[in-house]
C-alpha cells in the first residue's frame, strides 16, 4: 500500500511574534523621529515619533498641531511639499534633471543651511547618546 504525505503549514501561537518597528536589514527596533528644535537657544520643542515606517512629511502632517504658531520652519529636502500646509517655511530649493542650479540659488541654499547646521549638530548629540534610538532611562 502506497502513503502520501504532504506537508502542511503549521502555525505555532508559541512562536515570538515580530513587533512592527523590527527592521530586518538592520536587525534592530527602529523608530521614525522628528525633532522640532529653536534656532537659537537649540532647545527641544517637541519630539515626535512612530514606531513603523513613515515619510517625514507623514509624520508632520500628523503632529502639526505641536507647533507653535508663528514659527517660521526651516526643513530638509523630505519636506517638498511642506507650503501647501505650512506656509510660513523655508527649504533648500533642488535641481531639475539635466540641470544644473544658478549661482544665486547656490547662494539661497547655502544660507538656508548655515542656519540649519546649528540644528544638525544637535541631532547629532543626540544620536551620539543614543536618545533617539533607545528608551531614555534617566
Amino acid at each position: 500500500m502506497l502513503s502520501s504525505w504532504m506537508p502542511q503549514k503549521f502555525q505555532y501561537k508559541d512562536l515570538k511574534k515580530q513587533k512592527k518597528s523590527y527592521n530586518g536589514k538592520k536587525k534592530t527596533h527602529t523608530f521614525k523621529v522628528q525633532v522640532i528644535i529653536h534656532y537659537k537657544t537649540q532647545q527641544i520643542l517637541s519630539l515626535c515619533g512612530s514606531r513603523r515606517a513613515v515619510h517625514d512629511f507623514e509624520l508632520f502632517k500628523c503632529n502639526l498641531n505641536q507647533i507653535p504658531k508663528g514659527t517660521f520652519i526651516l526643513a530638509d529636502n523630505g519636506y517638498q511639499v511642506i507650503y501647501t500646509l505650512y506656509p510660513n517655511s523655508l527649504l533648500p530649493l533642488k535641481a531639475k534633471r539635466g540641470f544644473k542650479l544658478d549661482t544665486e540659488l547656490k547662494v539661497f541654499n547655502h544660507e538656508i543651511n548655515r542656519r540649519r547646521i546649528g540644528i544638525e549638530h544637535v541631532f547629532g548629540k543626540l544620536k551620539t547618546f543614543k536618545i533617539l534610538a533607545e528608551c531614555y532611562l534617566n
